[in-house]
């Protein structure tokens, strides 16, 4: 199976967080990030910082100059230099050029006016558009159409996920230890094209996708355990999908439970009411953080 360690003895543990610079870090980013950090430092491992900056439109300095912030007030640390995502495109391209050369990828030129439009067409019925790990299933209206020699840089790239899964037959699985003891979690190759679809690759405006530049990445780094939110866990079959195809090393997965606000909504960043460094500004301790996110402090 690809992925599989396959060295003398098991390989150091890795970690990593990584957030994208667009806005300020709050409570749920510092869980997410305290989590890896003491899984790696509790097992002796190393925990990397890695900037997600591919939407360089909404990419801002000053989040990133943040993000070094609020995280070193929290008390951890990590090897320099950082691996930030608009520098390593070139990384993404190889990719693309590798699976485009397989014809495991196609151009798309629909917009999402022209997706909901297909996938509310009177001839689809009733029913409402079966959502995918980035929304509304994509109905493969572009699949068909000629291939060019090259792929066009006005359009974005999808996986075909038919295509892909002819070569995984046997569907795909990956670790996770979330829940606490490991579980390997299946998903069969039908299920892949009913429930994932022709998954944006590269979007038009980046280059690349988050679904393609963290498997890369993660590979790159030699990432041996991703710790996210449980909002990711269906996004983890595209990665391992992916890791499949590129020949890439897998990593287990502990997808954590989300922190939410008053109401049970799963934080975000525009929510500066619960940023790191609102709080620090109120004279709030790194020590207040774990327990406002149910962590112990700090050893």
């Amino acid at each position: 199976m690809a992925g599989q360690h396959s060295g003398l003895g098991p390989p150091q543990m890795r970690t990593r967080f990584a957030p994208s610079p667009t806005g300020p870090l709050h409570l749920g980013h510092a869980f997410s990030a305290l989590c890896a950090y003491r899984m790696a430092k509790t097992n002796a491992g190393t925990f990397l910082l890695r900037i997600e900056d591919i939407d360089q439109s909404r990419a801002r300095p000053e989040w990133e100059a943040q993000i070094y912030a609020d995280l070193q007030w929290l008390g951890l640390d990590w090897p320099h230099p950082v691996l930030r995502q608009s520098s390593n495109m070139g990384a993404y391209q190889a990719a693309l050029d590798h699976l485009w050369q397989r014809g495991l990828v196609y151009p798309c030129h629909c917009t999402r006016r022209d997706i909901q439009a297909a996938l509310t067409a009177p001839q689809e019925g009733d029913c409402a558009p079966q959502m995918g790990p980035d929304g509304p299933i994509y109905p493969g209206t572009c699949r068909s159409a000629p291939r060019p020699a090259t792929w066009p840089a006005d359009a974005a790239l999808r996986l075909d996920m038919r295509a892909a899964m002819a070569l995984l037959p046997q569907g795909v699985q990956f670790c996770e230890t979330g829940s606490g003891a490991p579980e390997w979690h299946m998903m069969n190759a039908q299920q892949a094209i009913e429930n994932i679809g022709d998954i944006v690759l590269s979007r038009r405006d980046m280059g690349t996708s988050y679904h393609l530049s963290v498997v890369v990445d993660d590979a790159a780094q030699a990432i041996t355990h991703v710790t996210r939110g449980q909002d990711l866990f269906d996004a983890t079959f595209v990665h391992v999908i992916l890791q499949h195809l590129l020949g890439l090393s897998q990593p287990i997965y502990h997808h954590h439970r989300l922190i939410r606000d008053d109401a049970g909504k799963r934080l975000a960043k525009r929510d500066d009411a619960r940023a790191i460094a609102r709080y620090r500004d109120e004279g709030l301790t790194p020590d207040d953080i774990c327990a406002l996110v149910g962590l112990q402090p700090r050893p």
